[in-house]
């Protein structure tokens, strides 16, 4: 295989990179590193991407970082399966898509996560409420730009961007119920396509090991 997918489980960022080369069916050697055990801080992993953070790729020798950067390298470099359309405002559409998940809804939800999973103290109910009201405003920005069973009608690089952060709030309520926004509490469509993207046949494969134990 000439090229390695590094990856640290959890990582929104990552489980993106991760799903795009599961449809692409591009083969890598997949290394998976512990944010715990200092992995991504080791020279061996520093020499790929000097920032210290996944995911990371090394492609015949070239590495990459930072994970729009990955995927549409990816899009470029194996063009099976694409991802991203051939109207010139529809792939526009779907970068912009990416970037608001990345730039508005990731925080958001990173932040509910930080309040009911990791506060050294306890959040308020209210605290938990506001978190996600915000959340759920977002949400609904999202919501109202789908177009069909994806988010531009056909699977795209949006989806998987989205996806990726949106995934984690049925993980919220999982460990602390009431506390995240499970599935079936989303807005009917976006309910509706996390069942598109969880039918996916590599979806399984893709989810974050530590969330199977």
């Amino acid at each position: 295989m000439s090229l390695t997918f590094y990856y640290g489980s959890g990582s929104p960022f990552a489980w993106k990179v991760w799903l795009v080369l599961e449809h692409k069916a591009i083969p890598y050697e997949f290394r998976l590193l512990s944010f715990d055990g200092g992995d991504t801080k080791t020279p061996q992993f520093l020499a790929v991407n000097p920032r210290g953070r996944v995911p990371a790729i090394l492609d015949e020798g070239f590495a990459l970082w930072e994970s729009s950067a990955i995927v549409e390298y990816l899009e470029e470099r194996y063009p099976q399966n694409p991802l991203l359309p051939k109207d010139v405002k529809a792939r526009a559409t779907a970068r912009r898509l990416a970037a608001e998940a990345d730039a508005y809804l990731g925080p958001c939800v990173g932040h509910l996560a930080d309040l009911a999973l990791y506060a050294e103290t306890p959040p308020t109910p209210a605290e938990i409420e506001a978190a996600k009201a915000k959340v759920q405003e977002e949400l609904a920005r999202f919501e109202g730009q789908m177009t069909g069973p994806y988010f531009l009608g056909s699977l795209s690089l949006a989806d998987f961007a989205v996806f990726s952060h949106l995934r984690l709030l049925q993980r919220i309520e999982d460990r602390k119920s009431g506390k995240g926004i499970a599935h079936d509490r989303l807005p009917p469509k976006l309910a509706a396509w996390v069942k598109q993207i969880e039918s996916l046949a590599y979806y399984e494969k893709t989810i974050p090991p530590h969330w199977k134990g």
